[in-house]
């Protein structure tokens, strides 16, 4: 993986900890983001389940944020939800921006 990539932490939280979580995510990205960090978004989905996408430059700068466990913040977003974190990586292959005419 050389472009760019994506990665999404996800977990289920529970939701008498959902505003902590939402709130703690916030306080985040209030503060200086790591370097090479392009995007991130915090989602919600059906059943708890929560996920935390991030655009990252490149793999290597992914890396080099997760092997400190200081910048490697969203698992320990949802480890400090009490849910246990599952880490994904993606290769951003296609990408779109700005407005699509999905019309025949």
């Amino acid at each position: 993986m050389t472009g760019r990539v994506l990665s999404e932490v996800s977990g289920e939280v529970a939701a008498e900890r959902e505003a902590g979580f939402v709130q703690a995510y916030r306080q985040l990205v209030a503060g200086p983001l790591p370097e090479g960090l392009l995007r991130t978004e915090l989602l919600k989905g059906s059943d708890r389940h929560w996920r935390i996408q991030s655009l990252w430059r490149d793999l290597a700068t992914l890396e080099a944020v997760r092997a400190d466990p200081k910048t490697a913040a969203a698992p320990r977003l949802f480890r400090e939800a009490g849910a246990d974190p599952v880490l994904a990586v993606f290769e951003v292959t296609v990408a779109q921006v700005g407005d699509l005419d999905l019309s025949d």
